[in-house]
């Protein structure tokens, strides 16, 4: 119902033969002209009215006026859910809410009775009840699960981590005030005794984004490397390599076969960059395979290299090499090489014939940059500054995170 303006006319007694042009009878309100149709969906509220806004069935979005200083709009929460299922308010064209002309208002109170008013352009459409949306940001990420274990005895070299990066590409959409779970993979133990491959590093995550930790080196006695983000090299008698995760890794390789005792060879583990070597005879470990160079800590870091195959104590010939970005080379007469911590490095495979123990993999990492107008909150990381944004690591752990 329209509202009359009350004039001085009307306040002081004065005799008047008409109001607004309109003269008899006149009916005089003052207040807000409350809307009796429950609001159930989005709509374009009218300046001076009054709204019940049921959002037991989701969302709703209000679209408000053109604003005129000092004029009102009320939003009562009519089932009391607007802490579940909140009132976005959306700014005629380029006005402002809450001083901002970027970003939407929301009513997220249970039973609120919001009072809008119009300030002037500066501040625009404002109330006590009304807060703004938080706006989705870019990050760039660097996700490296655990690299595994080498293998035990003419052991297979240890896969390296899954690798997982968009830096350089497309960003992630985060969006403030919001949990994201973090987990640093750790790397697999090495393997200690016959039939048993040496065990698998362990998954690294952020938000959706997961890195399946490297595959074991096969041991003596348990013949194939295992799969992961990179797969684990096979041991003698031609032992198969183990898969890697298209997208996280490569292939390990395989081994050479047992012509005697003391003389058979394993295969390399797989890296992020290439796949582990084939043990090129019976006498030399196969080579891990080479992990990925990463700057999105403002400088290139290699990471994610595969394990070395281990050689019998008699052969001529080397264990394999570790590939780079960790990965740790085989042993001979000698336990396999322990990957670098925090690269996802692959693990040496262990030395045969005087059965040696296969190296440890490399624990991963995770690596995220963004705006730094923003602050991570919850597991902690270490920070720097690298231009116009933020770089946290991770070394350990897992947890919640939030960015504020």
């Amino acid at each position: 119902m329209a509202l009359t303006k009350l004039t001085q006319n009307l306040i002081d007694g004065t005799i008047v033969t008409s109001v607004n042009g309109s003269s008899g009878a006149v009916t005089l309100e003052t207040g807000t002209d409350w809307q009796t149709t429950i609001q159930t969906s989005n709509f374009t509220a009218v300046a001076g009215k009054g709204y019940f806004v049921n959002t037991t069935a989701g969302t709703i979005t209000v679209n408000l006026p053109a604003g005129v200083v000092g004029t009102e709009i009320v939003i009562q929460d009519y089932a009391g859910t607007f802490a579940t299922n909140e009132v976005l308010l959306n700014p005629n064209g380029s006005e402002k809410i809450q001083g901002s002309s970027t970003i939407q208002g929301q009513i997220t109170t249970n039973n609120a009775t919001a009072t809008l008013v119009y300030q002037d352009a500066t501040k625009g459409w404002t109330s006590q009840d009304v807060s703004l949306v938080p706006q989705a940001f870019s990050v760039s990420y660097l996700v490296i699960a655990g690299g595994a274990g080498g293998g035990w005895a003419y052991g297979g070299g240890g896969g390296a981590g899954g690798y997982k990066t968009n830096y350089g590409g497309t960003a992630l959409s985060i969006t403030p005030a919001t949990n994201y779970t973090l987990t640093v993979g750790a790397g697999g133990a090495g393997g200690t005794s016959s039939g048993v491959k040496g065990p698998s590093g362990s998954n690294s995550v952020f938000g959706t984004i997961t890195s399946t930790g490297g595959g074991g080196g096969g041991s003596d006695a348990a013949i194939d490397g295992a799969n992961g983000g990179s797969g684990g090299g096979g041991t003698y008698v031609a032992g198969a390599a183990g898969a890697g995760i298209s997208g996280q890794g490569n292939d390990g390789g395989s081994g050479s076969p047992n012509v005697s005792s003391g003389n058979a060879a394993a295969g390399g583990g797989g890296g992020a960059g290439g796949a582990g070597a084939n043990s090129t005879d019976k006498n030399a470990g196969g080579n891990g395979g080479a992990g990925l160079s990463n700057s999105i800590t403002g400088s290139a870091v290699n990471y994610a290299g595969g394990g070395g195959g281990g050689c019998g104590l008699n052969s001529s010939g080397n264990p394999g090499s570790g590939g780079i970005g960790g990965g740790a080379s085989g042993g001979k007469s000698s336990t396999g090489g322990n990957a670098t911590a925090n690269t996802g490095g692959g693990a040496g495979g262990g030395g045969g014939s005087g059965y040696y123990n296969g190296g440890a993999g490399g624990s991963g990492i995770v690596i995220l940059r963004y705006p730094s107008t923003y602050t991570i909150t919850g597991l902690s990381g270490t920070t720097t500054n690298v231009g116009t944004d933020k770089v946290t690591t991770f070394t350990s752990g897992t947890g919640n995170i939030q960015f504020n």
